[in-house]
């Protein structure tokens, strides 16, 4: 279960580094022409390009580590990101937020008696 959050931490981390430069592209067209509020989107597309990359990474770390801190990271930064990052962002952090919960619910090894 543990690698299969990671997993899905990784890919979700992925597609929000993806959806971040779309949100960045959206507040520069927006500031190209001047529209208000564009340099906050674009604040909030650098802040979902950061916070995605440390999404990957820690997916990254969950598939490896042996304990559950990096799970907990996982869930803990991928709400924050999906605060901090804009809105298309927030829908792959939920994705991310599924598998650092998955990644929690992971029991360890079970040990055969073969």
């Amino acid at each position: 279960m543990k690698k299969a959050g990671g997993i899905i931490g990784v890919v979700a981390g992925t597609l929000g580094v993806i959806a971040a430069f779309i949100t960045l592209f959206v507040g520069g067209v927006g500031s190209a022409f001047e529209a208000e509020g564009a340099a906050t989107v674009v604040g909030l597309g650098w802040a979902g390009v950061f916070c995605s990359f440390l999404v990957i990474g820690l997916g990254a770390a969950t598939i490896a580590a042996k304990g559950k801190l990096s799970a907990w990271l996982l869930v803990v930064v991928s709400l924050v990101t999906a605060v901090v990052g804009g809105m298309i962002v927030a829908i792959f952090m939920a994705l991310a937020l599924l598998g650092g919960i998955i990644a929690l619910l992971d029991k360890g090894a079970a040990i055969s008696a073969a």
